[in-house]
C-alpha cells in the first residue's frame, strides 16, 4: 500500500514527539472537553508550542498546496490510557480519556485554518468518531466497514463544507486502508472541462447528516436537521469542478450524485472524470501515531472494506473538520463564536 511521497511525509523525532504529547496532555487537564470556549480560544496559542517542523510543514501544505494531502507520523497514543476501541459514539462521557489525542487534531486545524462541525452529525459533536458500529457495518459511512466507502469530496453537498480534514488514527492494526484520488492535469478534454465547471450536478447530503443517524427525542432536537432537509428538497445544480481551470478542485460524491436525465452531455462528463480519478486512485494505510491531512478540495478520499471483530482492537481514527473562513458560514450557526454548522 502507498503512503504519500516522501516530502509530503513528516516523521516525528521521539523529542518532539514526546513534545507534542506532554503539550496534549497537560492541555487536557486544564480544559473540560473539546467543545470548551477557553481551549478554542486558546487554541492558536497553544498551537506555537507544537514543534516549529511541524508547523512549517502544515503551513506549507496549506499555502502552497504541494500536494492534496500529507501525512505526520510518530505521535505517542498511550494504548493503555486510550483504552479499547468503543462500540458506539453515543453516550460517551466527554472528555474521555483520548481527550489529549482530540486536542491534538484541534491544534493541527489551528494551523490550518478553525475547527468547525455540524449540528446534524455526531449529535454535533466537533471532534468525531470513526471506528465500525455493527449496525452500520454495510452503510455508505465512516462507521461502516463490510462495505466499499466510495471516494467523495466530505460534505460535497454543502455550500459551507470544509477545507481539510484532519485524521487521527489511535489505532489500525489490521492496516484499513484510507483511499486518495485527485484530478490529473491534461486528462480531461475542453469539452469536458466546460461542463463541469457548470452548475449541471445535483448532490444529495450523505446519511451520517440524516436524523436516523443522530439522537432525536424531541421537536427541538429536529429543528436542527431543517437546513438539510432544504437542502435535499431545493436539489440546487452545483459544478463539480471550480477554482483555476489548470489545477481545479473538485466537489464530488458519486454515490449520492445526479445527473438530469436530460444532460447525457453532463454524464458523459462525469464519467469521464469519475474514470480519471478511479485510474489514480491510491491506498494510504495509517499506522498508530499517524496524522493524515487532506485537502477537501484537491482530492477526494475513501476507505477500503475490512471485517470488523468488535472486540475492541477495531480501527479507531478521530476526526476533525477544518474551514480557512469561518465567517462564511455564519448564517448557519447559531452565533459568532459556535462552531457548529445547523
Amino acid at each position: 500500500m502507498d503512503t504519500p511521497a516522501e516530502e509530503h511525509v513528516l516523521l516525528l523525532t521521539p523529542d518532539e514527539a514526546r513534545q507534542t504529547a506532554e503539550l496534549t496532555i497537560d492541555a487536557a487537564r486544564r480544559y473540560t472537553g473539546d467543545d470548551d470556549p477557553a481551549l478554542l480560544l486558546d487554541l492558536p496559542r497553544l498551537a506555537a508550542d507544537l514543534p516549529v517542523r511541524t508547523q512549517r510543514f502544515l503551513r506549507t501544505f496549506a499555502i502552497d498546496e504541494p500536494t492534496g494531502h500529507c501525512v505526520i507520523s510518530g505521535h505517542l497514543f498511550d494504548q493503555d490510557r486510550i483504552g479499547p476501541t468503543p462500540e458506539h459514539w453515543r453516550g460517551r462521557p466527554r472528555p474521555n480519556r483520548e481527550f489529549p489525542e482530540e486536542i491534538l487534531v484541534l491544534l493541527y486545524a489551528a494551523l490550518l485554518g478553525e475547527p468547525f462541525g455540524w449540528t446534524t452529525q455526531q449529535d454535533g459533536r466537533l471532534v468525531h468518531d470513526i471506528f465500525p458500529i455493527r449496525s452500520h457495518e454495510n452503510d455508505q459511512l465512516g462507521l461502516g466497514s463490510k462495505e466499499l466507502l466510495t471516494w467523495h469530496t466530505e460534505d460535497a453537498f454543502h455550500p459551507h463544507r470544509g477545507d481539510y480534514l484532519v485524521l487521527a488514527s489511535l489505532r489500525n492494526p489490521d492496516k484499513v486502508a484510507t483511499t486518495v484520488g485527485c484530478y490529473a492535469h491534461g486528462a480531461l478534454s475542453e469539452d469536458d472541462l466546460e461542463v463541469l465547471f457548470a452548475e449541471r450536478f445535483h448532490i444529495a447530503p450523505d446519511e451520517s447528516h440524516l436524523p436516523k443517524n443522530n439522537s432525536v427525542r424531541t421537536d427541538g432536537d429536529s429543528e436542527r436537521f431543517a437546513t438539510i432537509e432544504r437542502l435535499i428538497h431545493e436539489r440546487r445544480p452545483v459544478a463539480a469542478l471550480f477554482g483555476p481551470r489548470q489545477e481545479p478542485y473538485l466537489r464530488l460524491d458519486p454515490y449520492f450524485m445526479e445527473v438530469p436525465e436530460d444532460d447525457p452531455e453532463a454524464r458523459r462528463a462525469l464519467d469521464n472524470l469519475i474514470a480519471v480519478v478511479d485510474a489514480g486512485l491510491r491506498e494510504v494505510a495509517l499506522e498508530q501515531g499517524d496524522c493524515l491531512f487532506v485537502n477537501n478540495h484537491r482530492v477526494v478520499h475513501g476507505r477500503l472494506p475490512f471485517t470488523a471483530r468488535y472486540d475492541g482492537t477495531d480501527r479507531w481514527l478521530k476526526r476533525i473538520n477544518v474551514t480557512h473562513d469561518l465567517r462564511r458560514s455564519r448564517t448557519m450557526r447559531a452565533s459568532a463564536g459556535n462552531r457548529l454548522i445547523g
